[in-house]
């Protein structure tokens, strides 16, 4: 337990308050750490909850148009290379998947010639195809157009002679994909290099494009509790019915001994142990406190002896003893308690007393008679009461 005077001191002056205000205060801080375990902070933020995606994908197909390795009329889709006297017209499906019915999409196919030269290009012309607003159903957005592929040859060999040795004709063929499905909006552009030849034709290259949208939507996060106030809180509620509990176990603690005890232990410097005599000094000057002996030692350059035997603390300057004690005044803590009132005198008030003795005995002796007040010598008389 805590040894500290001025813990004494405090509690002696305020106890009741100081148990109300640390009980008042402990409740207080178990409410609080209830209200922040049970209320933690929320915030709102975006976070993704979903995707759309939009994809286009380039299809083509063929109607064989003279028996061969296929007989007329059979459908050729999506091949890899396509035959051009068997099948000299190639039909080219852009579809577009989108989310929802309600999403505009536009389709626009065109022709891209290039002449390049050590890779790079120094001419180009763009035939368009295609250009139409595509209708949606069951969420895909389709168009057609048809190429005329021996035109096409026929238009790269009339480019190739112009172009002669300086350099080669390329042929291209590009999808862009408009769409906005009312939560974004964007182009895929789709390019497929057309290799095309006496003999067969064939579109190279990735004829797909793919584009995903994320969803966002502004959800409620909630936050854990502050551990460091929620510690705080509980470490203040435990400190503060710990202390009322401490001030009830010590109370009550008497005023004057408590603030004795506080004087006693700052000016412990000042402060010696001893026995202090009995009849020692002329003159004695009670002062109100510990603090006021202490001032006196200081001014005389005196030390302050403590007769715990007493409960006293003096100073001796010359023929004055100043001095406090909380027993009362000098008389009260220099010399031994008398009971006058017992008719029964003490044996220790004089010798040849016999306190056994018949007082209606015959006997010859000498009998002592009881002391009174009156019969006591005076306090100050130090050969009177060493006689006695």
């Amino acid at each position: 337990m805590i040894d500290n005077p001025r813990v004494d001191l405090t509690i002696a002056k305020y106890g009741r308050s100081l148990v109300i205000a640390l009980v008042v205060i402990g409740v207080l801080a178990t409410v609080a750490t209830g209200w922040v375990v049970a209320n933690p902070d929320t915030s709102t933020t975006t976070q993704q909850v979903g995707s759309e995606t939009v994809s286009t994908d380039l299809h083509t197909s063929a109607v064989v148009t003279q028996d061969g390795l296929w007989t007329e009329g059979t459908v050729l889709e999506d091949s890899s290379v396509y035959i051009l006297n068997a099948t000299p017209v190639l039909t080219v499906e852009p579809r577009t998947s989108v989310p929802t019915d309600d999403a505009a999409v536009s389709h626009e196919l065109t022709v891209r010639y290039e002449a390049t030269r050590n890779g790079e290009v120094f001419w180009e012309e763009t035939d368009v195809i295609l250009d139409t607003d595509a209708t949606v159903e069951d969420g895909v957005a389709t168009s057609e157009a048809s190429i005329d592929m021996e035109a096409l040859l026929e238009r790269k060999h009339d480019l190739q002679r112009e172009v002669g040795g300086v350099g080669s004709i390329d042929i291209v063929l590009d999808l862009d994909a408009e769409y906005d499905i009312g939560t974004a909006a964007d182009t895929q552009t789709i390019s497929a290099p057309v290799q095309l030849t006496e003999r067969a034709y064939s579109l190279e290259g990735s004829l797909s494009a793919s584009t995903s949208h994320p969803q966002t939507d502004e959800i409620e996060v909630t936050e854990s509790a502050n551990p460091f106030l929620v510690g705080g809180l509980a470490l203040l509620a435990t400190i503060a019915f710990g202390a009322a509990t401490l001030t009830i176990v010590r109370s009550p603690v008497d005023v004057e001994a408590a603030r004795q005890e506080v004087h006693k232990r700052r000016y412990a410097e000042w402060i010696s142990h001893g026995t202090i005599p009995m009849w020692i000094g002329d003159h004695h000057v009670s002062l109100d406190s510990l603090e006021d002996v202490v001032d006196v030692a200081i001014d005389t350059h005196e030390r302050v002896v403590h007769d715990r035997q007493r409960g006293l603390f003096a100073v001796v300057s010359d023929d004055v003893v100043y001095y406090y004690s909380n027993r009362g005044f000098w008389e009260e803590t220099a010399w031994p308690d008398i009971d006058l009132d017992n008719q029964q005198p003490r044996s220790d008030l004089g010798a040849g007393f016999d306190a056994d003795a018949d007082p209606d005995s015959d006997s010859d002796a000498p009998q002592q008679a009881p002391l009174s007040a009156e019969d006591l010598p005076d306090p100050d008389d130090e050969d009177a009461w060493k006689q006695l």
